[in-house]
């Protein structure tokens, strides 16, 4: 079969990472990131575009500087748990450390979420980027790179493992033999690791997919092997179609290098389409849009971020971008390493390279819907991604979308025209996870 274009929706609330000016838009309510009401309008309307997820991003630090959207949001479970009860179709996926929980505890909090919305959750799964969260789980340091990548994959292990418990049918429920639980059928997991030590079983059946639909965002050489080994959807950090494409190739080579099916990982670029009548009404509003959210300060600030919470306050902005390297190794190393090179490269002051960071923000899916349903296919053929998790400023941006790009994407039979399935495994063409426990041979379910 042809392949087809997956479509994801991340709300921005009041405003992410360089969004500096969007809690100002008179559109966007004030309260929008900590309003469940805002979250199902959004998950609503992605699901009768017949989007396939909606995905909560987090983060457990923050101080002052912090985006909008940041400094006082929803925790991703709860969140999603309440959205499952108001959706019936859209996948549903949700952030969460594996650096900063037990295996058990969000084992079973993310089951819960699969039967809550019957089989459509999706653990998206992150080492942690803010070394200042280490503080607040007790711990006086940000765990090396190393370290957060093995645990992180014997975290998964264990996960799938608890999830694995209870075989399908291991609850007869049968009055008239008087047996609600055949025994044989629930597993211990017994698990004895480097990082982890857990019993099991879990209190919790398996959900009608199987298990939660493990997603990853990973750049590093560490990111992108845990995702070839693990993960079934992966967040890639986009950039130029050339980069794209090389992530996309390097990803797929590494899934198949593990023995596993390239096509049972789908990989999702972000994107923030500007969509209007005419290619040169959207060049427009993409300009007003980088004047309302150019905020130095706060770019300051979140340039800080990829070196361990970094405060770059206290350097001369107009002398060469400051020697620190060495403090990537607690945040984000990849991205802090390509600034580092690209500043030293220009011989960069500390000033260009916040500006120069705003810049490369730009969205190429810019334009009127054919120029931007052009521009996806174009990509999308090119072997650049399996999908667009898309953010939009607010619902107007989100209407455009749906409204006049999703149809094009259709007409060209690169969207669904219908749901085919009933659980986000289904809808990304993933296989049902046969539970290691059971003797039987398993058969795919939407």
């Amino acid at each position: 079969m042809p392949r087809k274009l997956h479509l994801a929706l991340h709300p921005y609330g009041v405003g992410g990472p360089g969004q500096h000016g969007l809690w100002k838009d008179p559109r966007v309510a004030k309260n929008a990131s900590v309003d469940i009401h805002y979250y199902i309008g959004q998950a609503q309307a992605a699901e009768q575009a017949l989007f396939d997820a909606f995905f909560i991003v987090d983060s457990q630090f923050i101080n002052a500087t912090y985006p909008a959207h940041y400094l006082n949001r929803l925790e991703p479970l709860t969140l999603l748990s309440a959205v499952a009860t108001h959706t019936r179709r859209i996948g549903l996926v949700g952030t969460a450390s594996s650096t900063y929980n037990s295996p058990f505890n969000l084992a079973r909090r993310l089951a819960s979420l699969d039967h809550i919305s019957a089989g459509r959750a999706g653990w998206n799964v992150v080492t942690s980027f803010d070394t200042g969260t280490a503080r607040n789980f007790g711990l006086d340091e940000h765990l090396d790179y190393a370290t957060r990548y093995g645990r992180a994959l014997e975290f998964v292990e264990v996960a799938k493992g608890l999830w694995d418990s209870y075989e399908d049918d291991a609850f007869p429920a049968d009055v008239e033999r008087d047996v609600f639980l055949d025994p044989g059928k629930l597993h211990t997991l017994d698990h004895a690791g480097e990082h982890f030590r857990v019993a099991g079983p879990l209190n919790l059946a398996r959900s009608p997919q199987g298990r939660p639909v493990i997603f990853q965002a990973g750049v590093s050489e560490e990111g992108r092997d845990l995702a070839a080994r693990v993960a079934e959807g992966v967040y890639a950090p986009g950039g130029s179609l050339e980069q794209a494409r090389e992530y996309y190739a390097d990803v797929k080579r590494r899934t198949a290098s593990h023995g596993r099916d390239p096509e049972h990982i789908k990989i999702f670029v972000h994107a923030d389409p500007v969509v209007r009548a005419t290619d040169e009404k959207a060049g427009r509003r993409e300009q007003e849009i980088r004047e309302e959210d150019r905020d130095f300060a706060r770019n300051l600030a979140l340039l800080g971020r990829s070196f361990g919470a970094y405060d770059f306050s206290g350097h001369d902005l107009d002398a060469p971008f400051p020697d620190i390297g060495h403090l990537a190794e607690k945040g984000g190393r990849t991205g802090a390493a390509r600034i580092i090179q690209r500043a030293r490269a220009e011989n960069l002051t500390l000033r260009q390279v916040v500006e120069s960071v705003g810049e490369s923000r730009r969205s190429p899916f810019v334009g009127a819907p054919e120029t931007v349903a052009d521009e996806i296919g174009r990509w999308f053929v090119a072997g650049a991604f399996d999908g667009l998790n898309l953010a939009f400023r607010n619902d107007e941006d989100l209407g455009r979308f749906v409204d006049g790009v999703v149809p094009l994407l259709q007409k060209r039979g690169l969207f669904r025209t219908e749901y085919e399935a009933d659980t986000l495994r289904g809808h990304l063409g993933l296989p049902f996870p046969v539970n290691r426990h059971s003797a039987r041979a398993g058969t795919p379910r939407g």
